[in-house]
């Protein structure tokens, strides 16, 4: 009988073994083929505004219509060379640049071969042209690259055809006047126009594959290995992020790259800081769980089986939750935020998945003596044996099992000290810290929960001061880059001059009235009729009969400002009001068009998805909690959370970081990033926290449910706070700020709302707060334990 007995012990824990290799080698296959996917998002990404647009936008009518007027679409690169001292250029120095855009055509293109365009020549549909400025100290050489061939990837980095167009326009001003370079002729050269900001965008955004994640997976190790003290937990854990990382890219490259979804680099990024962020987060909570109940049983099996049925609801609970949050963008109107919903939801699944399948196969490697990962800080059994029967009945009102409640209250809630009737202290084994805070708020609820709100609104005042009407493209790069300094001297030198000029498409009739409308309206420079014959430089006018198309023409309008900063949209908003005022038929578009058109998109994004993501996420905590008070309440902390940040974020780019302003996309990703992750902690607490107050009531519960979640909570909040962080690493203006707002709210609703706030508020109203489900009329013992004042 016990020789059966033993090979029945033994055939289990083969069986055990084989599960556990074959979920260690189903993750390993992923991150072999998803490291290769993650690698190469960079090629599946689309960076152009006009792209994000819907059919019905206005600038996008135009740009359809605008194309009937060119045999090929042409994305300009305009290289502007001025004298380092500012004086006139003479005629050698004319002639140097004359050589210059000579050698342009033949400058090579890196890494091309085969078939591939080799040079830059090969990339162009005409000659460079050389423009000499009106006061002489400058000349400018516009090269008008093919944009369908500049779109697509070449090389062996399959990098764009326009970023290796750049690349050999600035390696050729940087050769040696005698290769037909500009060095040592005393001239200062840039290459701006629109293939150069292209360029410098995806230079910004190329950190993202390599320097984002090394800093995020850095910042988060150091932190485990503060929290865990051990030379290797930390590194399964970040071992659980980067394979769920893996997964994640697998799944939204062959996306991208079958055109199912949009992929920008800022969803790129943000899909690896939520990936490493929500995978560490899920796994702090589950080791947590899962060393609590190695010191109730001997049985490393056992502990896991009892830590993953304790924590899979509450997990479960917030991967939902920032799921159906950040799926509300499927509600916007421009497909670059309608994609980041469901990319940030295939990431928060991997994440999920990941958290709740490796981790526990690679946490119980060692079989029996699978403790040793906790090393040297491992728990050791102290309590039930492992081969005790497990508790069978079930306690009313509750979906979390009986085993993970008594397990709870025996490993981690055990009071040491407290009295019984005391719901004001709580002394919890081996959490003194938290005890402490949990019996601060308890002897003082209603001052720590009114106090807390007041400063949080006072934060939150601030948040009109947030200037999110738009930025430039020149203002979006943070640090000094070749296009923004080409395009400050364009300005300077080449009046009446635009890289993209805004472009009018109206009835041939109104031609004439269109011209004189757009001359008129504040901010324009020029307004020219496209003829049949080629311009010298964009903008500028040219010889011939205007070219008729269907009956329609096209006008080129040149702002004063640059085309891709914010004075020239609001220019061209100004020019859409005259000129439609003259032709209610005319349509009108460009880049400062396209960027108005995403703004007032955004505009709109935020007014409809923030009122949907609140709705949404109330519903999921009503339906988790069973309380419709306790939902509320919860929604309106985050909320408020949410406000402060933001506040607190506007007075900080306002007064210290002197920002320009923000996209209207800033507070409406902060708000579904904020509100879904905010709760998740709240959610954290209070499933803990309804988990006590089935033993010892409401009051008495959520001292213990803080004091037993403090620490794993506070460290999953800091660890989300560094990874988001991380994205200021990338030195563009919109990740900048998305990284304050995120960091600083993740750590306010850490530290403050789900510390101070909610627990506060949850003890003053006691056991009512879970209205109308049967919490509210008695404790979990069926008394009424948890009194209310």
């Amino acid at each position: 009988m016990l020789s059966n007995q033993a090979r029945g012990n033994r055939g289990r824990g083969l069986l055990r073994g084989l599960v556990i290799l074959a979920a260690i080698g189903v993750w390993l296959a992923i991150g072999a083929f998803g490291g290769q996917a993650q690698g190469s998002l960079s090629s599946v990404q689309t960076n152009d505004d006009a792209a994000f647009l819907p059919a019905s936008a206005e600038s996008t009518q135009a740009a359809e219509l605008a194309e009937q007027f060119t045999d090929s679409e042409t994305l300009p690169a305009l290289v502007v060379a001025e004298t380092a001292d500012g004086s006139k250029l003479t005629q050698e120095q004319l002639a140097d640049v004359q050589a210059y855009a000579d050698a342009v055509a033949d400058a090579p293109l890196e890494g091309t071969s085969g078939d591939e365009p080799r040079t830059v020549g090969d990339l162009s549909i005409a000659a460079p042209v050389v423009v000499p400025s009106e006061d002489g100290q400058a000349a400018l050489v516009v090269v008008s690259l093919d944009a369908a061939q500049a779109s697509e990837d070449l090389g062996a980095d399959e990098s764009s055809g326009s970023e290796l167009a750049v690349g050999a326009l600035r390696a050729l001003a940087g050769a040696d006047v005698a290769d037909g370079g500009l060095t040592g002729t005393g001239l200062e050269a840039w290459v701006t126009g629109p293939a150069g900001f292209v360029a410098d965008l995806v230079s910004a955004f190329g950190a993202i594959d390599t320097v984002l994640l090394l800093v995020a997976l850095g910042a988060v190790l150091v932190i485990l290995a503060l929290v865990y003290r051990s030379p290797f937990l930390p590194f399964v854990v970040i071992l659980t992020a980067v394979l769920a990382l893996c997964l994640a890219g697998l799944v939204v490259y062959h996306l991208a790259a079958n055109d199912v979804l949009t992929l920008n680099g800022q969803s790129q990024g943000i899909l690896s800081i939520l990936v490493v962020g929500a995978s560490v987060d899920y796994a702090l909570l589950l080791v947590a769980r899962y060393r609590e109940e190695l010191r109730v049983t001997s049985s490393p099996y056992t502990a896991m089986r009892r830590a993953v049925r304790a924590s899979i609801e509450p997990i479960a609970a917030s991967a939902g939750t920032v799921i159906v949050g950040l799926l509300c963008l499927l509600l916007s109107d421009l497909s670059s935020n309608r994609s980041l919903g469901p990319v940030a939801a295939i990431g928060i699944v991997a994440a999920f998945l990941s958290a709740t399948t490796l981790l526990p196969a690679m946490l119980l490697v060692g079989g029996r003596r699978a403790r040793w990962v906790f090393w040297p800080r491992v728990p050791h059994a102290l309590g039930r044996h492992s081969d005790a029967p497990e508790p069978t009945t079930m306690t009313p009102a509750t979906t979390t099992s009986t085993t993970a409640t008594t397990t709870s209250t025996t490993a981690a809630a055990a009071p040491t000290a407290e009295d019984a009737d005391d719901d004001t202290h709580v002394d919890v084994a081996g959490h003194g810290v938290w005890s402490r805070v949990a019996g601060f708020v308890g002897r003082h609820d209603r001052v720590v929960w009114v106090a807390t709100a007041v400063v949080l609104a006072a934060g939150a005042a601030f948040v009109p001061t947030l200037d999110a009407n738009g930025t430039g493209d020149s203002e979006v790069f943070l640090t000094q880059v070749d296009s923004v300094d080409g395009e400050e001297a364009l300005t300077r030198h080449f009046e009446g001059v635009s890289a993209q000029p805004a472009i009018v498409i109206a009835p041939e009739a109104d031609a004439d009235a269109v011209v004189e409308a757009a001359e008129a309206s504040d901010g324009i420079t020029a307004a020219t009729v496209v003829t049949d014959q080629p311009a010298t430089a964009p903008g500028m006018p040219a010889e011939g009969d205007p070219l008729v198309v269907d009956g329609q023409v096209r006008v080129d309008v040149t702002t004063e400002a640059p085309s891709d900063s914010q004075a020239a949209v609001e220019a061209v908003a100004d020019l859409r009001t005259v000129v439609h005022d003259v032709s209610p038929d005319a349509l009108v578009g460009g880049a400062a068009a396209e960027r108005l058109d995403t703004q007032l998109a955004g505009q709109h994004d935020l007014r409809v998805i923030v009122p949907v993501v609140l709705a949404v996420i109330l519903l999921i905590l009503v339906l988790l909690l069973r309380s419709v008070l306790a939902a509320v309440l919860l929604m309106a902390a985050n909320v408020l959370s949410f406000g402060f940040a933001l506040g607190v974020s506007a007075l900080v780019f306002n007064h210290v970081l002197d920002f320009p302003g923000a996209d209207p996309a800033v507070p409406l990703y902060a708000f579904c990033f904020l509100v879904a992750l905010g709760v998740d902690y709240s959610i954290f607490l209070m499933t803990r926290v309804r988990e006590e107050s089935l033993q010892v009531g409401t009051r008495r519960g959520v001292l213990r449910g803080l004091a037993v979640t403090g620490s794993v909570i506070t460290s999953a909040g800091v660890v989300l706070a560094a990874t988001f962080a991380a994205l200021g690493v990338i030195p563009l203006l919109f990740l900048a700020q998305l990284a304050v707002i995120v960091a600083f709210g993740v750590l306010v609703d850490t530290l403050v709302v789900r510390s101070l706030l909610v627990p506060a508020l949850v003890h003053d109203v006691g056991d009512r707060v879970w209205w109308p489900s049967r919490l509210a009329r008695a404790g979990g013992d069926g008394t009424t334990t948890g009194t209310t004042r």
